[in-house]
């Protein structure tokens, strides 16, 4: 026992493999911590929840985001619920363990580093990462079917009652703005959310049309805006620490087991957010190109 609560995350549990399976059964801190969940538990509600429900029992607070695998709506699962009505179920069924979610008022954490307010998200994307010589969504996305890069949530992530995945993403942009403006500008931020804020975690990826599938640029400065002492995110599967404008950003990603196996001595999980000693370095990869 280290006797100091710290501030931990993890994402991209998918759970439905094994050998994934095993290493959130390892999953477990100190009688303080906090466990922030960046999205990508599972894939069906069921496994989502019952994760979920194991980590509130080893943690003294969970955070949880949603990732685009907890959006998915297939077939093999019981809920058949789309789109915003998906999601809605799963903050009810969080709110049943006690878990936190993007719906809930931000909680202020007080131990070291505090206090400071965490602030769960849930943003989507809005196809504005753009490959390199396209110049609108549709030019875009037509270079990412050419290539064959084409993400999933195409098929089984639905935006009803939203028009598109767009126009939530730009309700989602616009409520989640409204919360923060009202924050107490005197206290700094932890910014959680799923998929990357800025676009430079994107630079990395080795399918580099993936990126529309990644973030939207209205929040290119919100690190800086809303006064973040880090940003914890998801969804690339490439973890390690980088630095924007002075603010630390943490990728928690564990990932398929085919990609964490050769990384497994070099990052463990779960992270440490707030690090008491974060060595004097401009960036920290310890990631692989996905």
């Amino acid at each position: 026992m280290c006797g100091v609560s710290r501030l931990l995350a993890v994402s991209d549990l998918h759970v439905r493999y094994p050998e994934n399976r095993a290493v959130v059964e390892g999953l477990a801190g100190d009688p303080g911590d906090w466990l922030i969940v960046a999205g990508d538990v599972a894939e069906q509600v069921g496994d989502t929840v019952a994760t979920l429900a194991e980590l509130a029992a080893r943690f003294a607070t969970v955070i949880w985001v949603p990732g685009n695998h907890e959006l998915w709506t297939r077939t093999k699962d019981p809920v058949d619920l789309r789109g915003e009505h998906r999601y809605r179920h799963l903050v009810e069924r969080c709110r049943e363990l006690g878990v936190l979610t993007p719906e809930d008022p931000f909680p202020v954490w007080e131990g070291a580093g505090g206090p400071i307010v965490v602030a769960p998200l849930f943003l989507l994307y809005d196809y504005s990462f753009l490959p390199t010589g396209t110049t609108t969504s549709e030019e875009g996305l037509a270079a990412a079917y050419d290539a064959g890069v084409v993400c999933t949530d195409e098929h089984l992530l639905y935006p009803e009652p939203h028009p598109s995945r767009e126009a939530w993403c730009a309700a989602r942009v616009a409520e989640t703005r409204r919360r923060l403006d009202a924050l107490d500008p005197d206290l700094p931020t932890i910014l959680v959310n799923h998929w990357p804020l800025t676009r430079r975690p994107t630079e990395i990826l080795r399918y580099p049309e993936f990126a529309l599938w990644c973030g939207t640029t209205a929040t290119a400065d919100w690190h800086v805006r809303y006064r973040a002492q880090a940003v914890v995110y998801g969804h690339l599967h490439i973890p390690r620490v980088i630095y924007e404008d002075g603010v630390r950003f943490v990728e928690a990603s564990l990932g398929y087991p085919r990609e964490w196996r050769p990384r497994e001595a070099r990052f463990g999980h779960p992270v440490d957010v707030l690090p008491r000693q974060v060595l004097p370095v401009p960036v920290e990869d310890f990631g692989v190109r996905r």
